[in-house]
């Protein structure tokens, strides 16, 4: 099977006129949604400049297959630790692949003392899909209506109904390993065949069934599991978060974007550090955004009859914020003061690991490494469940398996002896729900700029009592399951990590139906800054989906 995606996107001498002309649509951020957005517009027949704040990325600095001993500092880069004190907190960032992260220092954000917050981030084509765990779970209406349901906040303007035809098109698109299970808070989705579960995970897939009545699934995974629109199977070789050579696991640079430029109606402009979106005052549109060119400072602009901020939640609403005119003084689409409000991440820390003594099977180094793992759907304040003392719910991610004992005890052989041995593990790691509140938000620090001059954020969040009664909750009921399973040496873990731990930020700019209360209406539009119709956009949408 051919495949040529050693595509060159950097564009370093442009003619004049490239940056002269006025484009149907300015997507800023290639990653997941921007490459969505220029793929989709694209291949539709607009003309769109799809702008990214890093450079372009290319298979040859894969290094999934490469030892650790090749490495100069055998991944103890002493780099890391000195341009990315923050990235370095992220499980991907390692010697491998750290440039692919922002430099700390040129890329500073502040904080309150008493609230810390981790903000992960990548400036390269593609962004974040480059080393994105690759879950890919749907969301269901008790996502969507759950005010409705526990009284808390406010529904969505969307419904389940409304998102399943996008989701159909997203996961034939992007090829989803995964298996039907009729869960009432997970919708089943487009899969592909599912990767196989250990046999101590199918153990604790029967006890947990058996016992009460909860699901345990192989993880929805964006890893392919056989050929898929022209990109191989995945070969199990496990470090994803260093890149694929074979495009097996989805990231915009090799399939959205790719698309999108071979529409020919795409320009992809790398290197463009967009500070804010220009506005024609006079008919209260935007007409494009001002970047500083990353490499040589010059600012430029590009103009568009639209702009579309993709540039990840934070960094989005850092942009509008940073766009304030004299009509909009608090920042561009912000009359309903929620402009940088409700800032959330998945609550994370809960959960439980154990060892499972009936597999005797020891640990190969060499055999192959499945890139995904079990799953368990929320059962908690569910429509068939009793109510909890805390709202809404979390599911696991973990996994059970053959491994190493580096903690062995003894001296010389018989640690040696100890290690190989091994142990058959099994853990339980939860994501909760963090509820959106208004004192959890993120402003432009007056005192603090990048080094393109633009002003920097300062975050401000914490996780509250509702996200601590989820870990502990969490923690005793994975201990539960393991149990169940056979599980000894049950270790149990209720803590609460700090807010972005979970490298699932959103928020800030949250759609409602009541522009007294919301940034954006249910297609993402500014409620401030208007562009079609509501009807419009929602008529041109049917007439996507159905080409499609």
């Amino acid at each position: 099977m051919s495949m040529n995606y050693d595509i060159s996107y950097d564009i370093n001498s442009w003619e004049q006129d490239v940056l002269q002309q006025t484009y149907d649509a300015v997507v800023v951020g290639s990653g997941a949604t921007g490459g969505w957005a220029a793929k989709q517009l694209a291949e539709a027949g607009l003309k769109v400049a799809l702008l990214e704040a890093g450079r372009a990325v290319s298979p040859v600095e894969f290094t999934e297959h490469m030892p650790a001993y090749k490495l100069k500092y055998h991944d103890h880069s002493p780099e890391i630790a000195r341009t990315r004190p923050v990235q370095k907190q992220c499980y991907a960032c390692m010697e491998y692949n750290y440039e692919w992260f922002v430099n700390d220092l040129e890329n500073p954000y502040s904080t309150p003392p008493d609230k810390p917050f981790t903000w992960q981030r990548l400036r390269i084509l593609g962004g974040r899909s480059l080393v994105w765990g690759r879950q890919s779970y749907r969301m269901s209406d008790n996502d969507f209506k759950a005010a409705s349901r526990d009284g808390y906040g406010d529904d969505w303007p969307i419904s389940y109904a409304d998102l399943a035809p996008y989701y159909d098109i997203v996961e034939k698109y992007v090829g989803i390993t995964g298996a039907a299970e009729g869960n009432e808070m997970l919708p089943d989705g487009q899969f592909l065949p599912p990767m196989k579960m250990s046999c101590g995970e199918i153990l604790l897939r029967d006890r947990v069934k058996a016992k009460f009545g909860r699901t345990v699934t192989i993880g929805r995974a964006a890893v392919l599991t056989q050929v898929h629109n022209g990109r191989a199977a995945c070969h199990y070789c496990g470090p994803c978060e260093r890149g694929c050579i074979t495009f097996s696991y989805f990231s915009s640079p090799f399939t959205t974007v790719k698309d999108a430029v071979k529409s020919g109606n795409c320009t992809v402009i790398t290197n463009a550090v967009v500070s804010h979106v220009d506005m024609d005052n006079g008919t209260n549109k935007a007409r494009g955004v001002t970047y500083v060119d990353r490499l040589t400072r010059q600012v430029k602009e590009v103009r568009g009859k639209a702009v579309i901020l993709c540039a990840q939640a934070l960094e989005s609403t850092r942009i509008l914020l940073n766009s304030s005119t004299r009509e909009y003084p608090n920042g561009l689409a912000n009359s309903s003061g929620a402009l940088g409000r409700y800032l959330m991440d998945h609550v994370v820390g809960g959960g439980a690991t154990g060892h499972l003594p009936d597999f005797k099977i020891a640990p190969n180094a060499n055999e192959p490494r499945r890139p995904n793992g079990i799953y368990v759907p929320r059962f908690r304040n569910t429509p068939s469940s009793k109510k909890e003392r805390f709202l809404r719910g979390y599911g696991y991610q973990g996994g059970a398996g053959a491994e190493f004992n580096f903690i062995a005890e003894g001296y010389g052989a018989s640690l040696k002896k100890g290690v190989k041995e091994g142990v058959y593990g099994a853990s339980l790691g939860a994501f909760g729900e963090s509820l959106a509140r208004w004192d959890n938000y993120i402003e432009i620090d007056s005192n603090l700029k990048d080094a393109w001059g633009i002003p920097a954020l300062r975050i401000s969040m914490t996780h509250g009592d509702n996200e601590a009664a989820l870990m502990e909750d969490a923690g005793a009921a994975a201990a539960e399951m393991l149990e169940a399973a056979g599980a000894k040496d049950i270790r149990v873990r209720t803590r609460v990590e700090m807010p972005g731990m979970a490298i699932h930020e959103l928020g800030t700019a949250r759609m409602g139906n009541d522009p007294k209360k919301a940034v954006l209406n249910a297609f993402n539009q500014t409620h401030d800054v208007k562009t079609d119709s509501a009807e419009a956009r929602c008529e041109q949408s049917e007439k996507l989906v159905r080409k499609c």
